[in-house]
C-alpha cells in the first residue's frame, strides 16, 4: 500500500515496507519519493497485511529499480501513460462504456468457483510491473512475454495474478482507458490463457483512487470511475474463458464498521457492471477483497457477500504479512525485526532478532479462522499475496539462518494457507525468477519452498 505500489517482498533489506493501520497514511505520503534509490531489492508486498503493525512510525521504503533490459521476445511497444488533466471533472459525466452488451455465453464457463479453486494449486504474481507508475517497465522489470509465463509454469505454477494500473493510462476526464493499453493488457492475458494457466487481473493499487478513498464522502465518485474503468475492462476482455478471472481492486483500506457499506458499493458495483457487459462475463468467477485484504479484519468487519446474478461465482481475498520478520526493515524503538523465525531456525548469538511472536502456531490460526469464515461455506478464498524479504545486511553464519528461517515460513505458510483450502499466490518482483536473464531461477530453495508447501 504504498504509493507507488512498488511491493517488495522476497526481496532485499531496505526495500518496500508494507504498513497497517496507522502506516498506511505515512506509507502513502512517502510515495512521491520512492522513485530513487530503488536498486538492489528483491522483496515483494501489496498493502493489506494478515496482521497489524505496530502504531509506530514506519520507515520510508525503496524499490528495486534498474535500467530496463530489452525483453528476450519481441512485444508491442508499451503504451506511454497519458497526461492527466489540469482539472477532474465530477464523476457523473463519465460516459457509459457498455455500450454493446451480448447476450450471456455459458460456453467454457461452466465452472463454479469451488472447482475452479481445486484446479488451482500454486499461483505466481508478476509484481512491480503492469501496475508500475510510469509504465510497464518503469520500476526496473522488462516488459512481460510469454516465455515468462511458460517458465512459470515450467517451475509449477498454474496460475498468475496479473497486478495492473489503468488510471495513468485513462482520461481524467473521461475515464476512457487509452486502447492501446487494453490491448496490452489483453495479450498478456491471452499469455496465460494460451498456456492453460488461470490468470487473475485486477485494479491495483492505481494511484490509490479506490483503495484510499474508502470513505462515505468519495463513495459517488469512486463508484462512477468503478464502473467506467470495469465496463471497458471486462468488455476488452469478454471473450477469454473461464481460466480468466476478475479481482475488482488490490488492498481497500477499510478497517471501521463505518466503511464497510462503501467498500461493499464498490463491491458491489465491480460484480454489476462486469456482469452488465454480457458473454462470458455473464458466468466469470470475481474475486472480492476483505477490508484491508487482512485476515483478523476480515472476521471482525465483514458479514456477508454481494449479491450476484449467478450462484457460486464468487471468491473472497486476503493477504498475509505478518509485519516483523516479512517486512519491518529495521529496529524500532517499540521492538526488534525479526531475522530469524520458525521452530529450529532462532539465533544463539542474536537473539534479539529472534521472533517472539507470529510464527507456526500463529500462521496456523490465521488461516483456520479464514477457512471457517469462508471455505467451510462454500466461499473459495485467495491468498493474493505474501512473501517475505530477505536481509542482505547479514552476512555469514546469521545470513545462512535468514535464509533458512525464509524459505522454512515460505514453506510453512504455503502449505498452511493450502490445508485450510486456502489458494497461495506468491508475491514475486524478479527475485524468484530473473525476467531479464532468460527466466532463470534465482532461488531455487525457495522455489522448492513453494512447490513442496502447495502439495497436499
Amino acid at each position: 500500500m504504498y504509493v507507488r505500489r512498488m511491493k517488495t517482498a522476497g526481496l532485499a533489506a531496505g526495500t518496500t515496507i508494507r504498513q497497517h493501520g496507522n502506516f498506511e497514511l505515512m506509507m502513502k505520503l512517502s510515495r512521491a519519493f520512492l522513485l530513487i534509490g530503488m536498486l538492489s531489492l528483491n522483496v515483494g508486498c501489496g498493502g493489506g497485511s494478515g496482521s497489524a503493525a505496530p502504531a509506530a512510525p514506519a520507515p520510508a521504503a525503496t524499490t528495486p529499480v534498474g535500467t530496463t533490459p530489452v525483453p528476450t521476445t519481441p512485444v508491442p511497444t508499451t503504451p506511454v501513460p497519458t497526461t492527466p488533466a489540469p482539472a477532474t471533472p465530477a464523476a457523473d459525466i463519465y460516459p457509459d462504456y457498455n455500450t454493446n452488451p451480448v447476450a450471456p455465453d455459458v460456453t467454457g464457463m461452466g465452472s463454479t468457483a469451488v472447482q475452479i479453486a481445486s484446479r488451482i494449486r500454486l499461483g505466481f504474481n508478476i509484481g512491480n510491473t503492469m501496475e508500475a507508475i510510469g509504465g510497464e517497465t518503469a520500476w526496473g522489470n522488462p516488459l512481460i512475454t510469454e516465455a515468462l509465463i511458460k517458465a512459470a509454469k515450467a517451475n509449477g505454477f498454474n496460475a498468475i495474478r496479473l497486478p495492473v494500473a489503468w488510471d495513468q493510462y485513462a482520461n481524467q476526464q473521461t475515464a476512457k482507458i487509452d486502447q492501446a493499453w487494453l490491448d496490452r493488457v489483453k495479450q498478456v492475458v491471452k499469455y496465460c490463457v494460451d498456456n492453460q494457466m488461470y490468470v487473475i487481473l485486477n485494479i491495483h493499487w492505481d494511484g490509490g483512487w479506490l483503495e484510499r478513498n474508502v470513505q462515505p464522502e468519495k463513495q459517488v465518485t469512486v463508484n462512477q470511475k468503478q464502473k467506467a474503468f470495469w465496463a471497458q475492462i471486462a468488455t476488452q476482455m469478454r471473450d477469454f474463458d473461464e481460466h480468466l478471472i476478475f479481482a475488482g481492486s488490490n488492498e481497500p483500506s477499510a478497517t471501521t464498521a463505518t466503511q464497510m457499506p462503501v467498500l461493499m458499493s464498490y463491491h458491489q458495483t465491480f460484480i454489476d457492471t462486469v456482469r452488465a457487459t454480457g458473454g462470458k462475463n455473464a458466468y466469470r468467477v470475481l474475486v472480492v477483497q476483505g477490508p484491508a485484504v487482512d485476515i483478523d479484519y476480515s472476521e471482525k468487519l465483514w458479514t456477508v457477500m454481494p449479491n450476484d446474478t449467478v450462484s457460486n461465482k464468487l471468491m473472497y481475498e486476503v493477504h498475509f504479512y505478518p509485519w516483523q520478520f516479512t517486512l519491518m526493515e529495521k529496529d524500532e524503538s517499540w521492538g526488534h525485526a525479526f531475522y530469524y523465525w520458525g521452530k529450529g531456525n532462532h539465533s544463539t548469538t542474536d537473539t534479539a532478532h529472534n521472533a517472539d511472536q507470529m510464527e507456526e502456531a500463529y500462521v496456523d490460526q490465521q488461516f483456520l479462522k479464514i477457512k471457517q469464515q469462508f471455505v467451510d461455506k462454500g466461499i473459495p478464498v485467495v491468498l493474493g499475496e505474501y512473501a517475505a524479504m530477505l536481509r542482505t545486511n547479514l552476512t555469514g553464519d546469521a545470513l545462512a539462518l535468514h535464509k533458512k528461517s525464509r524459505v522454512y515460513y515460505i514453506n510453512y505458510t504455503t502449505h498452511a494457507a493450502v490445508a485450510n483450502g486456502v489458494l497461495p499466490f506468491y508475491w514475486d518482483v524478479g527475485g524468484l525468477i530473473d525476467r531479464s536473464n532468460n527466466n532463470a531461477v534465482l532461488d531455487p530453495d525457495l522455489l522448492d519452498a513453494l512447490v513442496k508447501g502447495a502439495t497436499p
